[in-house]
């Protein structure tokens, strides 16, 4: 899927939030490999999820509390 504000170069926190919330199976699997490689990548994450702010009836709401939930994990497995 094309998603916007996606840069070559790298995720950008909008492309994250689209990605997340518009994205399909192979979409996340691309963001869940960024996320494990760059540590920034997961705080963009992070921070997208937190705007959300954990309201999983809100559209898009339960991806995001998915995504808090697993950049937590994943953050606490790193150290």
């Amino acid at each position: 899927m094309d998603h916007r504000h996606l840069n070559p170069q790298h995720l950008t926190p909008a492309a994250v939030d689209d990605i997340i919330r518009r994205g399909g199976w192979r979409d996340w699997v691309m963001l869940r490999r960024a996320a494990r490689r760059d540590p920034a990548v997961a705080r963009r994450i992070e921070r997208a999820c937190g705007a959300a702010d954990g309201d999983a009836s809100a559209e898009g709401g339960q991806r995001m509390v998915f995504w808090n939930l697993y950049v937590k994990r994943l953050s606490a497995s790193l150290g």
